[in-house]
């Protein structure tokens, strides 16, 4: 293996045998026939990681990802194909795992240690570092069976992240703890990543992958889809969210005319809408509740409806500080004089945090006859912080001073904000910060 790099997979294919019944392992021993269906995890996938830099593995859930990370460190064996490493590995796979419930603390953090080839005085000159880390007091002489979740996670990590690795594999273990804690990992990972530790991580939060990552690597069931730029992989990640993809391990998502007679648009706000043809199946492009709410007097109808980034790509993702527009297809069965378009977006409480109408934004908007088909606009610039949220959206009207509801959508889709940047609250007062010294 070249000098340079820290690991190197070439050609590994994962395929797991899959039995109907217990008993069909025991025909197939006995009887030398196949009873298995086999399923592949993983389909010759090669990459490289140099030394000192942090790769991101990226990819819907069930393609890859924490069966490559599983074989890299030793856990899982390939079907095929080779894995090399150079220097000591500390993986954060599934937190915990390898710990002995019965011991405490302490016991842990040493037979754990020995597993990764310290000797019990580097144990000793790092344990310190591992208790601040984990502050978890006292109970790191109880048994950790008795320990709550949380402390649980701080251990796991704190002894993981301050063994001073050559290699730290992260699986999904940053989205764990309080905020506090994930603040306290974050700036960890940091000090040793710029100490020259080679990081390899898996996430789904794709404001990490584009903040640290130097390269990624996209998975697409068991595919390797295309490895390079943080952007770039995030931007052919949200295509195979959306559907959009046809490569490699995805059929394409097959989309339909929208349906209509005549078609008005209506845009809320001066922006504009920012998207393409008006012939395309918006829901199809992006994640959908298939749960949803919906309510109303049917006397019009929201057909279709979807998400767009500032490139005007159809995707649940959209990164902070940037614009992006909601797009709605409402076909009215009756006339109605003054129609009202809305959307909100709650937390995942349901707290309402923001939203907006077409009365509200003074659009112009026209009555409508039966069989019109009209499409609003919301374009807007995102400045909730990065998490997850939740859109509805409805078509309603004042009638006699009655607010009524024709037909409204609860909690129709997600919506995933991105953000290397999140300051205190729910969203961003974008301040311009000054400091100088008198």
């Amino acid at each position: 293996m070249d000098s340079n790099l820290a690991i190197k997979v070439n050609d590994v294919s994962k395929v797991y045998k899959l039995y109907d019944k217990p008993v069909d392992r025991l025909k197939e021993g006995l009887t030398r026939r196949q009873y298995y269906k086999p399923f592949s995890a993983l389909s010759h996938v090669s990459f490289e990681v140099e030394k000192g830099s942090t790769v991101g593995i990226i990819g819907t859930n069930g393609s890859g990802k924490s069966t490559i990370l599983k074989i890299i460190t030793g856990v899982l064996s390939q079907t095929s194909g080779e894995v090399e490493t150079e220097g000591n590995i500390s993986a954060l796979l599934e937190l915990g795992a390898g710990f002995n419930m019965d011991y405490t603390g302490i016991e842990n953090i040493y037979m754990n240690g020995t597993m990764m080839g310290y000797t019990r005085d580097e144990m000793d000159a790092k344990l310190q570092d591992i208790l601040d880390f984990a502050e978890i007091g006292e109970f790191v002489y109880q048994p950790v069976k008795t320990y709550s979740s949380g402390m649980f996670v701080r251990l796991a990590f704190a002894l993981a992240i301050n063994v001073d690795p050559d290699i730290l594999i992260v699986d999904e273990a940053l989205s764990v703890g309080d905020v506090f804690f994930q603040s306290k990992c974050y700036k960890r990972m940091e000090e040793i990543r710029r100490n020259g530790t080679t990081i390899l991580m898996v996430t789904h939060d794709m404001g990490s992958i584009i903040k640290y990552c130097d390269k990624v690597v996209l998975l697409n069931r068991g595919d390797k889809i295309a490895e390079g730029p943080a952007g770039e992989m995030v931007d052919l990640y949200k295509k195979i969210l959306a559907g959009r993809y046809t490569g490699p391990g995805t059929e394409q998502a097959a989309g339909a005319d929208a349906e209509g007679t005549e078609d008005r648009s209506v845009t809320a706000g001066a922006q504009g809408t920012g998207i393409g043809s008006a012939e395309e199946e918006l829901s199809s492009q992006i994640t959908v509740n298939p749960n949803r709410t919906e309510y109303g007097d049917g006397r019009a109808r929201i057909i279709d409806f979807g998400l767009f980034d500032q490139k005007g790509e159809a995707t649940n993702l959209l990164l902070k500080g940037e614009y992006f527009t909601i797009k709605e297809r409402i076909r009215f069965n009756e006339s109605i004089p003054a129609p009202i378009f809305t959307y909100t977006i709650k937390d995942k409480k349901g707290t309402e945090l923001t939203g907006t109408n077409t009365m509200f934004e003074a659009a112009d908007v026209k009555p409508a006859a039966p069989g019109d088909v009209y499409e609003v606009g919301f374009r807007q610039k995102m400045t909730l912080q990065g998490g997850e949220y939740l859109l509805s959206m409805s078509c309603t009207s004042f009638e006699g001073g009655v607010h009524t509801v024709y037909h409204r959508l609860y909690d129709v889709a997600n919506i995933t904000v991105i953000s290397n940047k999140n300051t205190v609250g729910v969203y961003d007062m974008e301040s311009e910060v000054t400091v100088s010294k008198k």
